[in-house]
């Protein structure tokens, strides 16, 4: 049963500070696999946090192991743009996330 995680990515290795986020190499395919993942509703929430050197997101998910699983086929992940750092399930009290 899906049930929603917060995950925290900072950048990696590979990761050019010297530019912006849509100007890092492999943008493009990372930008359409985040989408798919989106599309599937995988994806709740995405995006950079501004001030630090990484994004936040919120995922529908099994178990922590299937959100490595999945983000490990992103061409950011392989490649060392990125990399997960912290993964927590999340117990929402107030509002909703459909799952």
């Amino acid at each position: 049963m899906r049930r929603p995680f917060v995950v925290r990515v900072d950048h990696g290795p590979a990761w050019d500070e010297a530019r912006p986020l849509e100007q890092q190499a492999a943008w493009d395919a990372h930008a359409a696999f985040m989408d798919a993942l989106f599309d599937e509703g995988f994806i709740a929430f995405a995006g950079p946090l501004e001030g630090a050197r990484g994004t936040l997101l919120v995922l529908r998910a099994e178990s922590e192991a299937q959100i490595r699983e999945r983000l490990a086929t992103d061409p950011w992940h392989r490649d060392g743009h990125l990399q997960m750092r912290e993964c927590w399930p999340w117990e929402i009290r107030l509002g909703s996330l459909e799952l």
